[in-house]
């Protein structure tokens, strides 16, 4: 069988012009022609110069890669940028805050923030799906020709976020958090049943090292490129030492039939040898770990793990509310070195626990999730926490028999598709403060949804922590609203079009 073919190229800094060069040399190498309708999806889950300057797949790699394709294109109809942030947050900030609009204009392409258009169902083919369809943007289910230009970044809940990862930003909030959780590894992979890339750019010129909202950066620079997501994963993790075999999104897609992850299946090339880059990359640094071992005596923050109602991961949640609580400290660390010191003491409890929770004096208790569940005395009183988890309508009838160390797929179907709860963004915070001031007296609250988002972990964290709230600081609040009600004037005027078109 004819081997897939990556290539990992040199690139130390972030020039337009060295980068387009790079990319056309790459494209040629590869055989790509793009043509009919063009998509760009880039990697910008949350961007900001100052805040989050580092989360995102940077400018002047999207304004190298639009001048490649700009000038290989054949018979091109459309050539668009499009993306969904990280819940609730309007596209259209991130958009601007990573300089977004002036290249786009620059080429003559089009901005489409994928929230704002009509979703439309697609099926999933194949076995051993997750769910049977799925909801997608109009313009991801009608483009013929995918680019897929992920920023090469750690992720707490998934280990790295590539190529495969990359297209969760191809769903709207409300569907994004249906199975963002145990089944997020599913998820992703049911992602590319639905629609594969024609040609994929890793941004890995700066990498993100730990987290994926603040990461560390780490001075990688390479450009990886190919056409098979499997095959450009596998290099991405044996780049940054790492197995392939623990990237369980990637077992998943590759048992499917998307691709290779073994490197002898694959054609390495490029004038950056993988052996020099693992030699550049030794200190690269991951966040791979629990939540309840992640804080020291010195924090005011701390996590009771229980056990998880899927029997596939009974012990740890990787995709859904522990990871929330990690991005959501390190947002706090940012603001404030000391923060974690400063902060009135807040037990966290994820999943079913049993037994006393042992509170420390003035000690606030958050119950974090569906499937949170306790039963036991506070300050005397008898309190029960029950889980609400199999009536959010993400729990599958049929178990995923898979292994975190194995990564073996049964045929899982979740009970379902129901149609998920709104994520809009106003309605999410007000929704979590009042929830907060209500409990504002109490030892404990119960804080429902699967999955948590980070925004309402912060805002958990800073109201019942009595520290400064990173959702307010000014650099974010007025952009971010003005931003989201632009969002809804756009979402409401597409909807009137498709109204009137008869669509």
């Amino acid at each position: 069988m004819k081997k897939e073919r990556v290539l990992i190229m040199k690139c130390d800094r972030y020039d337009p012009a060295k980068i387009q060069g790079i990319i056309k040399e790459g494209m040629e190498e590869l055989g790509i022609v793009p043509s009919g309708k063009i998509l760009l999806k880039p990697n910008v889950v949350l961007a900001h110069p100052t805040l989050f300057p580092h989360a995102f797949t940077r400018k002047e790699f999207l304004d190298g890669v639009l001048g490649a394709v700009t000038q290989t294109a054949e018979k091109a109809e459309e050539i668009s940028v499009g993306e969904r942030s990280g819940i609730t947050i309007p596209t259209r900030f991130c958009f601007k805050n990573a300089g977004y609009p002036e290249v786009i204009k620059k080429h003559k392409a089009k901005t489409i923030y994928f929230e704002e258009v009509r979703q439309v169902p697609v099926k999933i083919p194949g076995k051993n799906t997750l769910r049977d369809h799925m909801v997608v943007p109009q313009p991801v289910a009608d483009c013929d020709f995918l680019i897929n230009l992920p920023k090469f970044k750690a992720h707490p809940w998934t280990r790295l976020t590539l190529s495969l990862k990359n297209f969760i930003g191809l769903q709207d909030d409300a569907w994004r958090l249906m199975d963002h959780n145990t089944f997020l590894e599913h998820k992703i992979a049911d992602l590319q049943a639905v629609i594969q890339p024609k040609f994929i750019a890793v941004d890995a010129i700066s990498a993100g090292q730990k987290t994926m909202l603040t990461p560390v950066p780490f001075h990688m620079g390479a450009i990886v490129m190919g056409t098979n997501s499997c095959a450009v994963d596998t290099v991405g993790c044996h780049m940054a030492h790492m197995d392939p075999a623990e990237l369980i999104h990637l077992c998943f897609a590759s048992e499917r039939g998307f691709g290779p992850m073994k490197l002898d299946e694959i054609d390495l090339a490029g004038d950056f040898p993988l052996e020099e880059v693992r030699e550049r990359t030794r200190e690269f640094e991951f966040l791979w770990e629990r939540i309840d071992d992640y804080f020291d005596e010195k924090s005011g923050v701390s996590c009771t793990v229980g056990i998880f109602p899927e029997k596939h991961s009974s012990d740890y949640c990787w995709g859904g509310c522990p990871g929330s609580l990690q991005e959501a400290i390190h947002i706090f660390r940012q603001q404030s070195k000391n923060v974690e010191q400063e902060m009135k003491k807040i037990r966290f409890v994820v999943g079913a626990v049993t037994g006393p929770l042992n509170l420390k004096k003035d000690e606030r208790v958050v119950f974090m999730g569906d499937c949170a569940s306790w039963k036991g005395k506070i300050d005397g009183k008898e309190i029960e926490i029950k889980s609400s988890y199999d009536a959010c309508g993400q729990k599958c009838s049929k178990q995923a028999d898979a292994r975190q160390t194995d990564a073996k797929q049964t045929d899982v179907k979740p009970a379902g598709p129901k149609k998920p709860k709104s994520n809009d963004m106003i309605l999410k915070n007000v929704q979590t403060l009042i929830h907060c001031f209500r409990h504002r007296n109490s030892r404990w609250v119960h804080a429902k949804g699967c999955t948590i988002s980070v925004a309402d972990t912060v805002h958990y964290m800073s109201f019942f922590g009595k520290v400064k709230n990173p959702n307010f600081d000014p650099r974010l609040f007025f952009s971010l609203n003005i931003a989201y009600f632009q969002m809804r004037v756009h979402r409401f005027l597409n909807r009137l079009k498709y109204f009137f078109a008869g669509k």
